[in-house]
């Protein structure tokens, strides 16, 4: 395995930790704080980062359907991203999350850490 995909594969572990402490905390407490809202979109950066150093450290080319599962699952979490800093923005600090965006958070969430699963079993079972 080639740095750059090494890079990339610790880059996307402090992505799971961010988007985790992001996503648990908005589920558990139904409200965006600005601790949500620093690691989601933390979370975001490094997603995109790791996803770039994997596609320029991978020799399978970047339509995979481990990639297509990355990008759907980036998109997922940057879309997130978008709707609960709109919601941040235009709300008070004190008023729950809608219940549409509340699910559509775990539902991003999850599905990340299905793409992240299948990426760890991938290189798992390849060395």
């Amino acid at each position: 395995m080639n740095a750059l995909a090494i890079a990339g594969i610790i880059i996307v572990q402090s992505a799971l930790l961010c988007y985790s402490i992001a996503i648990i905390s908005e589920q558990r407490k139904r409200l965006i704080t600005k601790g949500v809202l620093t690691f989601l979109t933390l979370g975001v950066l490094l997603d995109i980062t790791a996803t770039t150093f994997m596609i320029l450290g991978s020799s399978r080319g970047p339509f995979t359907l481990h990639g297509i599962l990355g990008y759907s699952s980036l998109a997922g979490m940057f879309i997130d991203a978008i709707l609960i800093w709109k919601f941040y923005r235009s709300n008070d600090t004190g008023t729950l999350v809608p219940q549409k965006i509340h699910w559509y958070s775990l539902g991003a969430y999850l599905w990340w850490i299905a793409a992240y699963i299948t990426g760890a079993l991938l290189v798992a079972f390849r060395y």
